[in-house]
């Protein structure tokens, strides 16, 4: 499978509302956290699905460890 590259814009629109998946960035990796409870609705926390979370993670109390458990879904490009 090819990876998609996601702009800013395009990571937006999988905001977790409406029926759009969620989908997160960190450290310009794209990650879908549409089959994660925590995140239903599209929030987590505080937090906002369709954003580069790559800072918001380093505050959390699970850090990064927990994306190796979710689908990749492309590349975020700034």
């Amino acid at each position: 499978m090819v990876e998609k590259s996601f702009t800013i814009a395009e990571l937006s629109q999988f905001d977790g509302q409406n029926g759009h998946p969620a989908y997160v960035a960190v450290d310009g990796t794209v990650y879908d956290v549409s089959n994660v409870d925590a995140w239903a609705g599209g929030q987590h926390h505080g937090n906002v699905a369709g954003k580069n979370l790559s800072a918001a993670i380093l505050k959390s109390p699970h850090g990064k460890g927990v994306l190796q458990k979710l689908p990749v879904m492309g590349t975020l490009t700034e």
